[in-house]
């Protein structure tokens, strides 16, 4: 049951993850939340590191929607004038907008990557839905609420594999 949220692979930054890397993989596409993942959650816009990121993808033929459970209006601020794709009110972990998300960049899970900061929401969910998935270390320190409560239990979470010698990364 726990082995549901443990991700594929951890890094430190979404900035670790290359086109050359991806398709070594195979990795086509990538499913990415947006919140402490791109950006800290109250950033209202992609840094200029991020859109150089998007572009390098971009020009490496690997497809990007950003999956997030955050409302519309930030979802839809942050991605529009990037030209990218989104669903907004995910229900992460539930694997509809995973599933939507694939549908639309015409891929196959296989091909695709699900990457986020949080293992009860982008883990777990990626995992039920038979995706690859990558956790990446919170951009930002502080978290809204449910999430600081997320993050208590992650903590018991990643102990757990950690006494198990199922993960060697430091939080």
């Amino acid at each position: 049951m726990l082995k549901q949220f443990l991700p594929d692979q951890h890094v430190r930054s979404i900035f670790e993850i290359t086109p050359e890397k991806l398709k070594e993989y195979g990795v086509k596409g990538i499913i990415t939340d947006l919140d402490n993942t791109l950006v800290e959650w109250d950033r209202p816009n992609a840094t200029p590191k991020l859109i150089n990121w998007f572009e390098e993808m971009k020009n490496s033929n690997v497809m990007i929607t950003i999956v997030s459970n955050n409302n519309d209006c930030r979802v839809r601020s942050f991605s529009e004038p990037l030209n990218i794709p989104f669903i907004p009110l995910a229900r992460k972990p539930l694997g509809r907008a995973f599933n939507r998300a694939l549908l639309e960049m015409g891929l196959k899970k296989e091909e695709t990557v699900v990457i986020g900061d949080q293992l009860l929401t982008d883990v777990l969910g990626g995992n039920r839905s038979g995706f690859r998935t990558i956790l990446v270390v919170p951009v930002a320190q502080t978290d809204g609420f449910i999430t600081r409560f997320n993050r208590k239990v992650e903590r018991l979470i990643l102990n757990w594999f950690r006494k198990k010698g199922m993960i060697q990364w430091e939080d």
